[in-house]
């Protein structure tokens, strides 16, 4: 008899920059990593065309939190306002989390930079918590099971 294996809930994680837990957030979309397919065909082939793997495509990572007082994000983004490319890249962890609060599964991001900051909408009508959006561009990923 094997043990049964649930799926994990999306509801509890954390990010890690550069290994230290930066931010909390409401929303994190872990982007997806499509692969281009590039067709191909010899002459003497029959009329089919063989799929080959092409370009590796990392899509962004999509962070959405109430905005505080905390600037390090925003900050991290003016680095790359002003040209600080080189030294702002750095390594991202998400990690989602098991119903016990243990790390279940981590993805990891190299090179990664905030390509877009987004500051929230204000609406003296509403009654909803002002969020700030945070793009950031990476160039890999790398999924690790604990």
């Amino acid at each position: 008899m094997s043990s049964r294996d649930d799926p994990y809930r999306s509801l509890r994680y954390l990010m890690e920059i550069d290994g230290v837990v930066q931010a909390n957030f409401s929303e994190i979309t872990v982007p997806d990593t499509p692969t281009d397919p590039i067709e191909y065909r010899e002459g003497h082939e029959i009329t089919t065309v063989r799929k080959l793997p092409g370009l590796n495509k990392y899509s962004n990572i999509v962070c959405k939190r109430g905005i505080t007082k905390n600037t390090y994000l925003y900050n991290w983004y003016k680095d790359i306002v002003d040209g600080k490319i080189n030294s702002s890249r750095k390594t991202i962890s998400i990690l989602l989390l098991d119903e016990i609060g243990n790390e279940a599964i981590r993805w990891v991001f190299t090179n990664a930079w905030p390509n877009k900051y987004d500051p929230p909408d204000m609406n003296a009508t509403g009654n909803t918590i002002a969020i700030e959006t945070v793009e950031i561009a990476h160039e890999g990923m790398t999924r690790v099971t604990k």
